[in-house]
């Protein structure tokens, strides 16, 4: 089978399609035909040894597939040969086949498709564990959400409009605002030419806002904190804009600020009722029309190099994919 193997921690220009043996699942596992990718700023971390569970050269990079159970190992009961189902990997996805824990597995609708699949683990995984479990964002409540045309952006914007919030989306540029606005936002702030702390002060009449959710960090993490609110709660999602924010600690005690991190995958080692439980919110959320992954584009698996670098770049919107078929 092929797949996308990392040789050495160099970063993604080291990447590339192999032959490898097909893959044998242990006890608690399945094997899985990968039919979409998922594609995360994270792939790249993982190929320069950056990653938080860092695996050894060689492996194939890859969080989140779609596809169908093609073997079970021992021990693997509720899921059978043939059935369609979206997965979350400790790293591999960027091939034909993959292994992954039953726990890790959950069934995926025959209305959803497979590049849906591949797109909706992650992203809205992470969005609604951060919004619904961790911020506990109320209805009523004023929601930033900055980088929000990227993959995790974009799904915090149509997560916290299910949940009740206006929604303040930052980004850069007036084309990357319009696909926050299309997906739910109520008011725009373009980071391009816009001062941020001052305008989420306009835009709530100087009282600030209750929850922000921020995957960017650097200098958007310093408005954030001069622009919550009494009480408010920032989430600390990652660090795209490469800079990790430190935090004076004064400034959490005068507003009495929750400073929340997330680290989504843990939970489904260490607490996976919670995403099991979320899983099955989004699931029914996409079946009733009120979430939709956006797709911005799709590659093949040897151009898996190039659909990462569209990620990294930040040149994309919502999430990119890769295929094998």
């Amino acid at each position: 089978m092929q797949a996308i193997v990392c040789h050495e921690l160099t970063g993604p220009a080291a990447l590339r399609l192999d032959e490898v043996p097909e893959p044998r699942p242990g006890p608690g596992q399945v094997r899985i035909r990968v039919r979409a990718c998922g594609v995360n700023f994270a792939d790249s971390l993982i190929t320069r040894g950056q990653y938080q569970k860092q695996p050894q050269p060689p492996f194939s990079p890859g969080f989140e597939v779609s596809g169908e159970v093609l073997e079970l190992g021992v021990g693997v009961k509720g899921i059978a040969i043939g059935d369609r189902v979206i997965a979350i990997t400790p790293h591999g996805g960027y091939a034909e086949q993959v292994i992954a824990n039953i726990n890790c597995c959950v069934p995926m609708p025959a209305a959803m498709t497979w590049e849906h699949g591949a797109a909706f683990p992650v992203v809205f995984g992470t969005s609604h564990v951060a919004l619904w479990h961790r911020a506990r964002l109320r209805t009523g409540e004023t929601l930033v959400v900055h980088g929000a045309s990227g993959g995790v952006g974009l799904t915090a914007v149509a997560i916290g409009k299910q949940l009740g919030a206006t929604v303040i989306a930052t980004a850069n540029g007036p084309a990357k605002l319009e696909v926050a606005r299309a997906n739910g936002a109520d008011h725009l702030i373009d980071t391009s030419h816009e001062e941020v702390r001052s305008r989420i002060k306009e835009l709530t009449n100087g009282r600030g806002a209750d929850v922000i959710y921020d995957p960017v960090g650097g200098e958007l993490f310093t408005a954030s904190l001069r622009s919550i609110a009494f009480e408010g709660r920032i989430l600390i999602i990652g660090f795209a804009g490469g800079t990790v924010p430190q935090i004076p600690a004064n400034h959490l005690l005068v507003k009495n600020v929750d400073v929340i991190g997330l680290n989504w995958p843990a939970y489904a080692e260490l607490h996976p009722k919670v995403m099991t439980e979320s899983f099955q919110t989004l699931i029914q959320w996409y079946l009733d029309g009120a979430i939709k992954p956006h797709v911005s584009a799709t590659y093949p698996l040897e151009q898996a190099v190039e659909a990462l670098n569209q990620v990294v770049s930040r040149k994309s919107t919502g999430k990119v994919v890769i295929t094998t078929e």
